[in-house]
């Protein structure tokens, strides 16, 4: 391999490229699930394909993001794997169980869990209908990285053999204090050896979300925010996320509200399970019903949505967590106010009043 240099001396950033939103509408989705369950059942269980945006390069659904579209007939099950990539798993027909690391989870429609990265886990459908599930992880970004690592054959849960150098214990060679300013140095002991946030699969049931979702509802139409709620993973602290890439938002739009338009760095995904309505994305208009899957929000693209007389559910998948780690999270609340780099500068306000549901 040769190298070279690029000169970029005095060189003016050029605008940028944004890619373009899409609709993946119900009548396609099912009919890849029709294609799917038709087929032989394969070796390792998995009826599935990738979702690809074509602009987003590889199998990608977004730049850093794959869509997995997921089947499993009655008594079905796959074998075990397991990936460095992390997942969110949203069911959207029928129900299973999977079991992650030894532990069963058991779920049903609309119900929405983690898988953590290096996870060993198995989907099981101990049921008498059909499963579908959409699942959501950060292969495409690890892929570009070209490190996406995939064991097909890992042992059971507890059965793995350690190195003789694991070790859980605090490393005695601890960091310290260089500068001031708050620079400081750390040992290779501790550099191989950091301290654990351990991410544990989490799981969301509908019903219970579903509760407090619909208190968000009575808010009104002056409301300047979105009715929604992250489902969060402590172990991601300030990042907010569900994932260390994605955080995982359900949201409520009552009939006939309008949201106000801003952007963000980050891109956004949205399937809608109840209701109708249209988003306007970078100018343009994109009309969605519910069964349908939206990239519904290129990073950096100007967007806002909109619901039509029904009540909206979606689930939106948006890479910020990730963003707000790289401190690359721009996010602009109100087009005519200043952006922030959230997470790093400040953040936002919405009018909610302080004893509002």
């Amino acid at each position: 391999m040769e190298y070279k240099f690029v000169d970029h001396t005095g060189v003016v950033a050029p605008p940028m490229n944004l890619i373009s939103p899409f609709v993946v509408p119900k009548e396609a989705i099912d009919s890849e699930v029709e294609r799917l369950a038709s087929l032989p059942a394969p070796e390792n269980g998995r009826r599935e394909s990738f979702i690809v945006n074509p602009h987003a390069g590889g199998n990608g659904f977004a730049p850093g993001t794959s869509v997995t579209l997921c089947v499993l007939k009655p008594g079905e099950r796959t074998k075990r794997i397991r990936h460095n990539s992390a997942l969110v798993n949203f069911c959207i027909q029928g129900a299973g169980s999977t079991h992650i690391d030894g532990k069963p989870v058991k779920y049903g429609l609309y119900d929405v869990w983690n898988t953590p990265g290096w996870a060993t886990y198995e989907d099981y459908n101990d049921t008498k209908d059909l499963q579908v599930r959409l699942r959501y992880s950060n292969q495409a970004l690890l892929e570009k990285m070209q490190v996406h690592v995939i064991d097909e054959n890992p042992p059971e849960p507890g059965q793995e053999k350690k190195s003789p150098a694991h070790t859980h214990d605090k490393s005695p060679f601890g960091t310290f204090q260089l500068t001031e300013e708050g620079a400081y140095l750390m040992p290779y002991e501790q550099l191989i050896n950091p301290e654990m946030a351990p991410h544990q699969p989490l799981y969301f049931e509908w019903t219970k979300v579903k509760q407090e979702l619909d208190k968000l509802a009575n808010l009104g139409q002056s409301y300047r925010g979105r009715r929604l709620y992250l489902l969060y993973n402590p172990a991601t602290l300030n990042t907010n996320g569900t994932t260390g890439n994605f955080f995982a938002t359900i949201t409520i739009r009552p009939g006939n509200i309008v949201d106000r338009p801003h952007r963000h760095t980050s891109s956004a995904i949205n399937y809608y399970f109840a209701g109708s309505g249209y988003s306007k994305v970078d100018g343009k208009r994109y009309e969605w019903k519910a069964g349908d899957l939206m990239f519904s929000a290129p990073g950096w693209a100007i967007h806002n949505h909109a619901s039509y007389a029904d009540p909206v559910y979606e689930l939106t998948i948006q890479d910020s967590p990730i963003n707000i780690w790289m401190g690359s999270l721009l996010w602009q609340e109100n087009l005519e106010h200043p952006l922030e780099a959230l997470g790093s500068t400040g953040g936002f306000q919405t009018n909610r009043p302080a004893d509002a549901a």
